[in-house]
């Protein structure tokens, strides 16, 4: 089975990993803030605080940033469930903008007209989680300003974007948003096993964030309510939680930062070659904004099922029964029973739906050789019933 993503390791990550085991510290030591730094000074943020997961750094952003019980977060539909329910972990609503049908993100033009709608209605959201899916990042100028217009804050969900740019300067930069969060699971392009990681500029979302992540106890004084009892002394001052990344995952994370402007490069490679070779089939390829440059976390196509003899199931089985691993990025949010218990129709975000019907995600990692996107394209020319390679 080739996979549709899989993590790249190396020797000099294992023994990484293997100095922290053999150290004093596998938890709060030096390697975490090592990570942070690495990190924050490849993409240009002031802060970055690592945590378990990406949806934990989600929650924590939603927190610092104030949503609260009877606030709004709006996200796109076509995404991890994460990026939704981040709202919901805080006691906040949730609505969704429709995609873009040519980047698949969150439309800036359909955001401005539901703001519009929503001033009139006095349901603005308070925050907006805009995803940069497959790696791609969302229009964050215009998305930012609108945030200046209508008064939101926003989360940039970069999952599957770091690595990658947006008007020259690398996602996570923090220029049109307060808080960046990238994801470090096995199949994305860098990682730590499980860990994610919020960034931001604001010295006060990050020491939000950082007594967030760790029970909402400090050591801190500036922070303490009065004077320590002595020098074992800590206070909680907040209700936070045990999101800390350990030192084993940051070791890890390290060493893999080490690699990751070749992890993305050989990744676009990959894409290319992809474009060229599925020129002539009836699928719809990736469309790249001129001002970005991708993470390309995924491969998306888009099957053209007027010119297919197939249904979009009998081509997504027909590649599984081939030994590819393919998937579907993502099942509309909205869609999910969940959601649609609290009054979401499927045919709501009528261009994600589109998405749904059609999306395929072909295997997309940094260690994928070229003979296996070969037999990736003839498994899909079977699959499509137009002969074999």
């Amino acid at each position: 089975m080739i996979p549709y993503g899989k993590q790249a390791i190396c020797q000099a990550d294992i023994d990484a990993v293997l100095e922290v085991l053999q150290s004093d510290f596998l938890t709060q030591g030096p390697k975490v803030p090592e990570f942070e730094a690495k990190v924050a000074d490849h993409v240009g943020a002031k802060h970055a605080l690592a945590v378990n997961s990406a949806t934990s750094a989600l929650h924590i952003a939603c927190l610092a940033l104030g949503l609260e019980d009877g606030d709004w977060l709006w996200t796109t539909p076509i995404t991890f469930v994460a990026s939704a329910n981040c709202g919901l972990y805080c006691g906040a609503k949730v609505d969704f903008v429709d995609i873009d049908p040519q980047t698949y993100n969150l439309c800036p033009q359909k955001l401005a007209e539901k703001l519009e709608q929503a001033k009139q209605e006095d349901r603005l959201p308070k925050v907006l989680v805009a995803v940069h899916l497959s790696g791609q990042p969302c229009d964050m100028e215009a998305i930012h300003k609108l945030g200046q217009q209508y008064g939101f804050r926003i989360i940039e969900d970069a999952s599957h974007a770091i690595g990658g740019k947006y008007k020259g300067e690398f996602i996570g930069s923090g220029r049109y948003s307060d808080i960046t969060v990238f994801s470090f699971h096995p199949v994305k392009i860098v990682t730590t096993a499980e860990g994610g990681m919020a960034l931001t500029n604001s010295d006060e979302l990050a020491s939000r964030m950082n007594l967030l992540r760790s029970h909402g106890v400090t050591r801190d004084q500036s922070l303490m309510t009065h004077e320590p009892d002595g020098p074992w002394y800590y206070q909680q001052v907040d209700l936070g939680f045990n999101y800390r990344m350990t030192e084993l995952q940051a070791a890890l994370g390290v060493s893999q930062m080490d690699r990751l402007d070749a992890f993305v490069a050989r990744r676009h490679e990959l894409a290319k070659r992809y474009d060229h070779l599925l020129a002539y089939l009836p699928v719809t390829t990736p469309w790249q904004h001129p001002d970005s440059y991708s993470g390309l976390h995924l491969y998306v196509i888009r099957l053209q099922l007027d010119n297919i003899s197939r249904n979009h199931r009998q081509v997504f089985e027909s590649l599984r029964e081939q030994g590819i691993g393919v998937n579907l990025h993502y099942i509309p949010v909205h869609t999910q029973p969940y959601y649609q218990a609290m009054g979401f129709t499927a045919e709501d975000f009528p261009e994600a739906l589109a998405y749904y019907r059609e999306a395929i995600s072909l295997p997309m990692f940094q260690g994928m050789t070229d003979e296996q996107q070969k037999e990736v394209i003839n498994a899909l020319k079977s699959a499509l019933s137009t002969g074999g390679g």
